[in-house]
């Protein structure tokens, strides 16, 4: 029986992840970045498509599993007839080669276990050669090498194309094993002590999670979430990928299977705003500083996504090999959807540019620069229709989302320049910019039979990014259209008290098929209750949303409330985000630091 999303916990260097199953079977690593190929793809096919499990002989799901309070240190159990043993999996913060170590620990009686590793290169396709050399088992194919060892030694063996040990640990008793990635044609890489590395990577993590001045309820949960989305960081470069996965399915046995592996400015001034209220100044400037650098060049070749380092070629293939998460086909590698034109990413830039400067970080040379030249591009294209926020594959068309979001980018240059006047720019020009924007949404993109703005001009469908209409400031949260709106979403896309991002029946997106409620919807609907009034109700909705987290507190793209399950890419941040934004915005008050 595969896995279900929700059984799987990550691990990760701040340059790529892996995913842990509860029967303790690494199935998703990717080396030596978020967006290299997999060397363990069982999460997209099967055992031959490579994975690494460690467990007691005979033994399936474990018995329970957490983290490390405050840390990505994943602790797994077993209980047996035999008696209990643990494993402990994580990435340490990498010098130069990504390393996964595990460490088994006998904690009763005496345990036989058993370690069984398929790597397989190129996302499953390609079976390295394996040899012994110096206390290792080397695995070479191509530009990649892998490098096993066990510390103290272990019997270790090759069978059905893959590496494999058996051994018993008695309470006390530990064997610990690393696994260390490096290019086929360097030297060997240096050896980490792996319990060293376990104690150091405890203290590291524990030492950033103290700097959350967030003290309200639900504390851990939005540490949790901190801590996943810090996971989800490159650190060379300070960008922040959407998930660690591709192809994960919004619908069990559908095409609606996404490469999410890479940084998207929709997520920009969210993901700001979560990391400047939490405390954590140092990532927000990070952040801050890839977004100007992936975005600099010509405002007409503004992309919505890009790479870890501001790369601008993602192109989309299938992988065929690949038999799809449980059964969800096409695999797909890279995102066609980079090419897409998405007037809102506009009016997240300038919105998350105008939140660093009112934060206080120091400009940058050039940025105020930039921000004019993304404003006069946006003067002369914010009448085209476009894809949206949702990444639609069924043409363009004028979203109000995005027509709200262009009128952000002009309200923010005009506070701008009112609040800088030494700056050079067209502060007429951009107010008179802003106003009929506004004039225009609120004639073709309202509805007044039904008192509800509309997913775009002419339209009776609806879409949840128009809860975000008070919070960016277009109108305020007591106007008589922004309830009503709040209301005909409740209406029409809950689904078991959570909230669809729109209506897929009405064909607006191109492709077949449903998908689940999609959890950050339902984080914005909260917050939108809560700008309106009605936060009892807003709280009762985050309590929801906490209780479908998985046991050890992750969150993917979307939820199956008839199934009871998880569906889309994983862990996601954007729901963490909406996580952290939504305790914020209901508890601040009672727990800003």
């Amino acid at each position: 029986m595969h896995p279900r999303i929700e059984d799987y916990a990550i691990i990760g260097d701040e340059q790529t992840a892996a995913l842990v199953a509860t029967d303790g079977s690494v199935d998703w690593l990717c080396l030596p970045r978020f967006d290299s190929a997999a060397c363990f793809a069982k999460l997209l096919g099967d055992e031959d498509n490579g994975h690494w499990r460690i467990a007691p002989v005979g033994a399936e799901r474990c018995t329970r599993r957490a983290y490390r309070p405050d840390t990505l240190v994943l602790d797994t159990e077993w209980e047996t007839a035999q008696g209990t043993v643990r494993v402990t999996d994580l990435m340490p913060q990498r010098d130069r080669a990504p390393d996964l170590v595990r460490i088994v620990e006998g904690l009763s009686g005496r345990v036989t276990v058993r370690s069984t590793l398929r790597l397989r290169f190129d996302y499953g396709s390609v079976v390295p050669w394996v040899r012994r050399t110096d206390g290792h088992r080397v695995a070479v194919a191509g530009p990649d090498s892998a490098w096993l060892r066990s510390d103290p030694e272990v019997r270790t063996w090759g069978e059905d194309l893959g590496t494999h040990s058996e051994f018993t640990v008695a309470a006390g008793e530990k064997v610990a094993f690393v696994l260390t990635w490096h290019p086929s044609h360097e030297p060997r890489p240096r050896q980490i002590d792996p319990y060293q590395a376990l104690e150091h990577s405890v203290a590291d993590w524990r030492s950033w999670a103290a700097r959350c001045r967030y003290t309200g309820p639900h504390r851990d949960a939005v540490v949790r979430s901190l801590i996943t989305l810090k996971a989800l960081t490159y650190a060379p470069t300070g960008g922040i990928v959407a998930a660690a996965t591709t192809s994960l399915p919004e619908e069990p046995g559908g095409v609606r299977n996404w490469d999410y592996r890479y940084c998207w400015l929709r997520d920009s001034t969210l993901t700001l705003g979560a990391l400047l209220a939490a405390g954590y100044l140092d990532e927000a400037e990070a952040w801050r500083d890839w977004l100007l650098r992936a975005v600099a060049g010509s405002p007409s070749a503004l992309q919505i996504m890009y790479g870890l380092a501001g790369e601008r070629r993602l192109p989309e293939y299938e992988l065929p090999w690949l038999s799809g998460f449980a059964g969800s086909r096409p695999v797909r590698i890279g995102n066609a959807a980079v090419d897409q034109l998405q007037l809102d990413v506009y009016g997240e830039v300038m919105d998350t540019l105008s939140l660093a400067r009112t934060a206080g970080m120091p400009d940058k040379p050039q940025m105020w620069e930039l921000q004019r030249a993304l404003m006069d591009f946006l003067t002369t294209v914010w009448r085209e229709p476009d894809e949206g926020l949702w990444e639609v594959r069924g043409g363009r068309r004028h979203f109000v989302h995005s027509k709200v979001m262009t009128w952000v980018a002009a309200d923010r240059a005009v506070r701008t320049l009112e609040a800088r006047p030494e700056l050079a720019g067209d502060l007429d020009a951009w107010r008179a910019l802003r106003d009929e924007v506004h004039r225009e949404v609120c004639e073709r993109g309202y509805d007044p039979e039904r008192n509800t703005f509309t997913q775009y001009y002419g339209s009776r469908e609806l879409d949840a990014a128009l809860l975000l209409i008070p919070r960016v400031g277009f109108l305020p949260p007591d106007d008589p259209r922004v309830l009503g709106t709040i209301d005909a979403v409740e209406k029409e896309l809950l689904q078991d008290g959570l909230l669809h991002r729109y209506s897929t029946r009405a064909g607006a997106d191109g492709l077949p098929g449903g998908e689940g409620t999609f959890l950050v919807c339902s984080f914005w609907l909260a917050d939108a209750l809560h700008l309106a009034g009605r936060t009892a109700e807003a709280r009762d909705l985050f309590e929801r949303l906490l209780a479908l987290t998985n046991d050890v507190g992750l969150l993917a793209e979307e939820y199956d409330p008839a199934a009871g399950r998880q569906l889309g890419n994983f862990p996601q941040a954007f729901s963490h985000i909406g996580l952290v934004h939504t305790a914020l915005a209901l508890y601040g008050d009672e727990g800003a630091g």
